[in-house]
């Protein structure tokens, strides 16, 4: 792991975060990362974050990169630095009430009606109405054997960004985040690259 953490680092360069995807590493496994010098981890499931955070709170900085249910952000928002996922009104009613330190809007450049996130013509609302930091956006593009394939909608995501003066853009897993990094990354979000 470490030796993976290490190469894609040198992919990535010194500037873009790697956030290491633990929805499916087990609670136990999870000092293992922190040995390989992983520092940031993403979990998916509210629950999931709960429960590892009890456990190892202090070995990792936390963020949230699963779809969200705004029901959860009551657990979610105190206990994580960053939440990649906001897409939804009632997510937006929620956090006048839970409040996250910051959050990214999660745009679907794609259009796909399978994935969550907002059209990129709503993003101007959604900024305006947000009651908490906004710092970036995040994107799922469509799943792709090419990972050339997916350079427009991160690009279209980086454009989006720099018309908002937003600075963070969480985009690029493992399958295509060299493309990610090509088109303005800031933080990529990986499982299998550093596992395997």
């Amino acid at each position: 792991m470490r030796a993976n953490l290490q190469r894609v680092r040198e992919q990535v360069g010194p500037d873009v975060e790697i956030c290491a995807a633990i929805k499916y590493v087990p609670v136990d496994d999870l000092p293992a990362l922190a040995e390989a010098g992983i520092e940031l981890v993403g979990e998916n499931r509210a629950q999931d974050l709960l429960v590892k955070q009890k456990a190892h709170r202090d070995l990792f900085t936390w963020d949230f990169i699963g779809a969200l249910q705004s029901r959860k952000l009551r657990d979610i928002s105190p206990n994580v630095r960053l939440i990649h996922s906001i897409a939804s009104e009632s997510a937006l009613r929620r956090l006048e009430r839970y409040r996250a330190r910051e959050v990214l809007i999660q745009v679907n450049v794609a259009g796909e009606e399978s994935k969550e996130g907002i059209d990129p013509a709503e993003l101007e609302s959604y900024l305006e109405r947000c009651p908490v930091p906004v710092t970036g956006l995040m994107t799922m593009p469509p799943f792709t054997e090419r990972p050339e394939d997916s350079r427009r909608y991160f690009a279209r995501l980086a454009q989006l960004a720099a018309e908002h003066g937003l600075e963070r853009l969480s985009m690029g897993t493992t399958q295509d985040y060299v493309i990610a990094v090509e088109e303005g990354a800031t933080i990529v979000r990986l499982g299998n690259v550093l596992y395997e």
